[in-house]
């Protein structure tokens, strides 16, 4: 993965070039030059936003994710050092499993949230988001002095590349000796992947949709020569190159979370309603005893998500006002939904709000636009077995 030589110079994947050949429109992403959007051409008939996330909703779409970071904790105390720093159970992951977790302050707000994978008895593999890669691994090494482990930041030497869609597993599979079928969700397994051994093969992603996430090696030869390989095998299912526009827009219709907007250090697991892998029964680990407080006393907030009903868009940053214009709250999210058509957004709100049906207001620039509280995630992906 190359980066500039100055410190304050924006850092590039691997697969950099391969997104300007194709005339990414490319963005200033949390210090990481990453493509927004893919424009249509001669070659590709289709393009923007909204064909990349239709695409990965009925077929399959490629994403560069290799901006992410990648915490290796091993040794004989692994396990209880990843129990000490994150809120859900590891010990219940089976080698090759892996969970959504996340890293809080002593506070109980959110450090960052992560998936973490079970490499083997003891030997973990936390991926961490890109904006928050060198607060995290400095953080994950201050909660791990105590124990026996050893932590490593492998993030610059993967390149991770996403294949998210109904059809991502069979465009996956033309490339693998792994069979795909035999991977469950929030699964992993280690196979050839374009003549690459020992890949690692995880069935996650953060799209709302079913597909793949692979981790090979860094360097800009390889990792061009898997992308356009990937981009070759899904041309029958009409693959697309996808950018971070639509990757918001799919998330947000499956109401994942995003550091900076649903979670961030003033956020609880509480708040932000993601309390079903939050395990306060495991044992201590850090944060437990502010969310066993915060719990007794009661919540002031809470995340909900919320549905035009007016015409007008309710995005982030805006306003959430009660039925007498008064401010309660906030969007930490939203956007028109490609793939629901409707607009829709995430946000907080007084527990008095919360309940489905419930109806507020968000201020849309000199307007307020009738918004209603609705059940997440917005979007389900059908159960399709692969």
């Amino acid at each position: 993965m190359s980066v500039e030589n100055t410190p304050a110079s924006i850092r590039k994947t691997a697969l950099n070039s391969a997104h300007r050949q194709l005339g990414a429109r490319m963005v200033d992403f949390n210090g990481w030059d990453m493509p927004v959007e893919y424009p249509a051409n001669a070659q590709k008939p289709v393009g923007g936003l909204i064909a990349e996330h239709m695409i990965v909703r009925t077929s399959v779409g490629l994403f560069d994710v290799s901006h992410m970071g990648d915490i290796r904790v091993s040794g004989p105390q692994a396990l209880a050092a990843v129990q000490q720093m994150t809120f859900n159970d590891a010990a219940k992951l089976a080698i090759g499993q892996a969970q959504y977790s996340a890293l809080l302050y002593p506070s109980g707000g959110f450090v960052d949230d992560v998936i973490v994978h079970r490499l083997g008895e003891e030997d973990y593999l936390l991926v961490i988001n890109a904006g928050t890669r060198e607060k995290d691994y400095q953080w994950v090494r201050e909660a791990a002095q105590e124990f026996d482990c050893t932590v490593e930041d492998l993030s610059d030497r993967y390149t991770q590349i996403a294949i998210q869609g109904p059809n991502g597993w069979r465009t996956l599979q033309k490339l693998t000796d792994a069979d795909l079928t035999q991977v469950k969700f929030y699964w992993f397994t280690h196979g050839t992947v374009c003549g690459l051994p020992n890949t690692l093969i995880a069935r996650t992603g953060y799209t709302a949709e079913d597909g793949f996430e692979i981790y090979i090696p860094s360097d800009e030869a390889t990792s061009i020569r898997v992308w356009n390989e990937l981009l070759e095998a899904g041309k029958e299912f009409g693959v697309l190159p996808c950018g971070l526009g639509a990757r918001n827009t799919l998330r947000l219709e499956g109401a994942l979370s995003l550091y900076g907007h649903e979670i961030s250090d003033t956020i609880t697991p509480w708040e932000a309603r993601l309390d079903r892998f939050l395990k306060m029964d495991k044992g201590e680990f850090i944060g437990r005893g502010a969310l066993a407080a915060q719990k007794e006393r009661g919540l002031e907030r809470i995340l909900v998500g919320l549905e035009a009903v007016e015409r007008g868009i309710p995005r982030d940053g805006y306003k959430v006002l009660d039925a007498n214009g008064t401010e309660v709250g906030y969007v930490t999210s939203g956007s028109p939904a490609p793939f629901l058509k409707k607009n829709i957004a995430l946000a907080y709100v007084p527990p008095a709000l919360a309940a489905e049906g419930a109806e507020v207001g968000v201020a849309v620039r000199s307007q307020v636009v009738k918004c209603r509280v609705v059940p997440t995630p917005f979007y389900k992906r059908p159960r399709v077995k692969a």
